[in-house]
Protein backbone atom coordinates (compact mmCIF):
# COMPACT_ATOMS: atom_id res chain seq x y z
CA UNK A 1 0.00 0.00 0.00
CA UNK A 2 3.02 2.51 0.33
CA UNK A 3 3.88 1.96 -2.78
CA UNK A 4 0.62 2.44 -4.32
CA UNK A 5 0.83 5.64 -2.10
CA UNK A 6 4.32 7.03 -3.35
CA UNK A 7 3.30 6.15 -7.09
CA UNK A 8 0.13 8.03 -6.84
CA UNK A 9 1.79 10.86 -4.80
CA UNK A 10 4.18 10.92 -7.79
CA UNK A 11 1.63 10.74 -9.97
CA UNK A 12 -0.28 13.93 -8.08
CA UNK A 13 2.86 15.61 -8.39
CA UNK A 14 3.41 15.04 -11.92
CA UNK A 15 -0.33 16.29 -12.47
CA UNK A 16 0.19 19.28 -10.19
CA UNK A 17 3.57 19.88 -12.41
CA UNK A 18 1.88 19.62 -15.84
CA UNK A 19 -1.24 21.52 -14.30
CA UNK A 20 1.39 24.51 -13.63
CA UNK A 21 3.13 24.51 -16.82
CA UNK A 22 0.08 24.98 -18.48
CA UNK A 23 -1.32 27.31 -16.07
CA UNK A 24 1.91 29.43 -16.37
CA UNK A 25 2.05 28.97 -20.13
CA UNK A 26 -1.25 30.30 -20.11
CA UNK A 27 -0.26 33.13 -17.96
CA UNK A 28 2.29 34.27 -19.90
CA UNK A 29 0.34 34.15 -23.02
CA UNK A 30 -2.50 36.36 -21.28
CA UNK A 31 0.58 38.61 -20.03
CA UNK A 32 2.36 38.95 -23.54
CA UNK A 33 -1.63 39.28 -25.35
CA UNK A 34 -2.30 42.20 -22.20
CA UNK A 35 0.80 44.26 -22.68
CA UNK A 36 0.18 44.12 -26.82
CA UNK A 37 -3.09 45.90 -26.38
CA UNK A 38 -1.59 48.25 -24.11
CA UNK A 39 1.13 49.07 -26.41
CA UNK A 40 -1.61 49.08 -29.12
CA UNK A 41 -4.18 51.51 -27.14
CA UNK A 42 -0.74 53.79 -26.16
CA UNK A 43 -0.60 54.07 -30.06
CA UNK A 44 -3.51 54.42 -30.75
CA UNK A 45 -4.55 57.61 -28.36
CA UNK A 46 -1.61 59.29 -29.25
CA UNK A 47 -3.14 58.70 -32.93
CA UNK A 48 -6.16 60.33 -31.41
CA UNK A 49 -4.10 62.91 -29.55
CA UNK A 50 -2.39 64.07 -32.88
CA UNK A 51 -5.52 63.75 -34.85
CA UNK A 52 -7.50 66.43 -32.60
CA UNK A 53 -4.36 68.76 -32.57
CA UNK A 54 -4.75 68.79 -36.23
CA UNK A 55 -8.62 69.04 -36.02
CA UNK A 56 -7.67 71.96 -33.89
CA UNK A 57 -4.64 73.25 -36.41
CA UNK A 58 -7.48 73.47 -39.08
CA UNK A 59 -10.27 75.18 -37.54
CA UNK A 60 -7.63 77.77 -36.15
CA UNK A 61 -6.32 78.20 -39.46
CA UNK A 62 -9.81 78.61 -41.09
CA UNK A 63 -10.80 81.14 -38.17
CA UNK A 64 -7.68 82.96 -39.42
CA UNK A 65 -8.52 82.53 -43.16
CA UNK A 66 -11.98 83.91 -42.54
CA UNK A 67 -10.64 86.78 -40.24
CA UNK A 68 -7.76 87.38 -43.44
CA UNK A 69 -10.56 87.82 -46.21
CA UNK A 70 -12.51 89.79 -43.85
CA UNK A 71 -9.57 92.48 -43.24
CA UNK A 72 -9.12 92.22 -47.19
CA UNK A 73 -12.30 93.13 -47.36
CA UNK A 74 -12.45 95.95 -45.49
CA UNK A 75 -8.79 96.90 -47.38
CA UNK A 76 -10.34 96.79 -50.74
CA UNK A 77 -13.15 99.20 -49.46
CA UNK A 78 -10.97 101.90 -47.96
CA UNK A 79 -8.12 101.39 -51.10
CA UNK A 80 -11.08 102.04 -53.37
CA UNK A 81 -12.13 104.81 -51.59
CA UNK A 82 -8.61 106.27 -50.90
CA UNK A 83 -8.22 105.95 -54.72
CA UNK A 84 -11.34 108.54 -55.34
CA UNK A 85 -9.81 110.84 -52.94
CA UNK A 86 -6.58 110.70 -54.77
CA UNK A 87 -8.52 111.27 -58.18
CA UNK A 88 -9.70 114.64 -56.65
CA UNK A 89 -6.34 115.39 -55.23
CA UNK A 90 -4.71 115.03 -59.07
CA UNK A 91 -7.57 117.68 -60.37
CA UNK A 92 -6.52 119.97 -57.85
CA UNK A 93 -2.85 119.38 -58.64
CA UNK A 94 -3.27 120.20 -62.58
CA UNK A 95 -5.22 123.24 -61.10
CA UNK A 96 -2.02 124.53 -58.81
CA UNK A 97 0.52 123.40 -61.43
CA UNK A 98 -1.38 125.60 -63.84
CA UNK A 99 -1.14 128.88 -61.43
CA UNK A 100 2.20 127.67 -60.74
CA UNK A 101 3.37 128.43 -64.52
CA UNK A 102 2.25 131.97 -64.55
CA UNK A 103 4.26 132.32 -60.53
CA UNK A 104 7.48 130.73 -62.84
CA UNK A 105 8.09 133.84 -65.01
CA UNK A 106 7.71 136.31 -62.36
CA UNK A 107 10.50 134.32 -60.84
CA UNK A 108 12.36 134.12 -63.68
CA UNK A 109 12.92 138.63 -63.22
CA UNK A 110 13.47 137.92 -59.81
CA UNK A 111 15.99 135.47 -60.84
CA UNK A 112 18.23 137.66 -63.25
CA UNK A 113 18.70 139.80 -59.94
CA UNK A 114 19.67 137.57 -58.09
CA UNK A 115 22.17 136.00 -60.67
CA UNK A 116 23.88 139.85 -60.59
CA UNK A 117 23.97 139.44 -56.98
CA UNK A 118 25.58 136.28 -57.34
CA UNK A 119 28.13 137.54 -59.65
CA UNK A 120 29.44 140.37 -56.94
CA UNK A 121 29.58 137.68 -53.97
CA UNK A 122 31.14 135.42 -56.72
CA UNK A 123 34.30 138.30 -56.69
CA UNK A 124 34.11 138.51 -53.59
CA UNK A 125 34.89 135.20 -52.98
CA UNK A 126 37.47 134.48 -55.29
CA UNK A 127 39.54 137.24 -53.46
CA UNK A 128 38.64 135.38 -50.10
CA UNK A 129 39.69 132.02 -51.90
CA UNK A 130 43.04 133.93 -53.00
CA UNK A 131 43.72 135.25 -49.27
CA UNK A 132 42.69 131.58 -48.22
CA UNK A 133 45.30 130.14 -50.63
CA UNK A 134 48.26 132.56 -49.05
CA UNK A 135 47.12 131.36 -45.43
CA UNK A 136 47.35 127.79 -46.67
CA UNK A 137 51.21 127.52 -47.82
CA UNK A 138 52.13 129.54 -45.05
CA UNK A 139 50.29 126.36 -43.02
CA UNK A 140 52.08 124.23 -45.12
CA UNK A 141 55.38 125.75 -44.54
CA UNK A 142 55.22 125.06 -40.84
CA UNK A 143 53.59 121.22 -41.30
CA UNK A 144 56.86 120.62 -43.03
CA UNK A 145 58.74 122.14 -41.07
CA UNK A 146 57.07 120.19 -38.14
CA UNK A 147 57.71 117.13 -40.26
CA UNK A 148 60.90 117.83 -40.32
CA UNK A 149 61.06 117.95 -36.86
CA UNK A 150 59.32 115.09 -36.29
CA UNK A 151 61.65 113.18 -38.30
CA UNK A 152 65.01 114.53 -36.43
CA UNK A 153 62.81 113.27 -33.12
CA UNK A 154 62.79 110.00 -34.41
CA UNK A 155 66.22 109.83 -35.31
CA UNK A 156 67.16 110.69 -31.58
CA UNK A 157 64.48 108.67 -30.33
CA UNK A 158 66.31 105.53 -31.82
CA UNK A 159 69.40 106.35 -30.89
CA UNK A 160 67.95 106.95 -27.45
CA UNK A 161 67.02 103.24 -27.78
CA UNK A 162 70.09 102.02 -28.97
CA UNK A 163 72.25 103.18 -26.13
CA UNK A 164 69.31 101.94 -23.61
CA UNK A 165 69.55 98.37 -25.13
CA UNK A 166 73.56 98.67 -24.99
CA UNK A 167 73.27 99.41 -21.45
CA UNK A 168 70.71 96.54 -20.86
CA UNK A 169 73.27 94.15 -22.53
CA UNK A 170 75.95 95.52 -20.31
CA UNK A 171 73.96 95.17 -16.67
CA UNK A 172 73.16 91.90 -17.93
CA UNK A 173 76.65 90.89 -18.80
CA UNK A 174 77.91 92.43 -15.42
CA UNK A 175 75.09 90.69 -13.63
CA UNK A 176 76.36 87.65 -14.83
CA UNK A 177 79.53 88.64 -13.83
CA UNK A 178 78.26 89.07 -10.36
CA UNK A 179 76.38 85.75 -9.82
CA UNK A 180 80.15 83.89 -11.11
CA UNK A 181 81.82 86.21 -8.65
CA UNK A 182 79.30 85.15 -5.87
CA UNK A 183 79.15 81.40 -6.97
CA UNK A 184 82.89 81.39 -6.70
CA UNK A 185 83.42 83.27 -3.87
CA UNK A 186 81.07 80.45 -1.89
CA UNK A 187 83.36 77.60 -3.12
CA UNK A 188 86.55 79.41 -2.30
CA UNK A 189 85.08 80.69 1.12
CA UNK A 190 86.55 78.33 4.33
CA UNK A 191 83.99 75.35 5.42
CA UNK A 192 83.33 76.04 9.32
CA UNK A 193 84.38 73.12 11.17
CA UNK A 194 81.67 70.91 12.53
Amino acid sequence: MNRFLHWFNLAGVLALAVLCILQWRMNRQLNLDLNAAEKTRQQQAARLDDTEKRLKGGASDLDGFREQLTRATASLKETELKLAALDRQVKQLTNERDQLKTSVTNWAAAVASRDAQLKQASTDLQKLAADRNAAVLKFNEVATKQNELVKELERRTKEHNAVVEQLNQRTREFNALVEKYNALAKQAAPKPAP
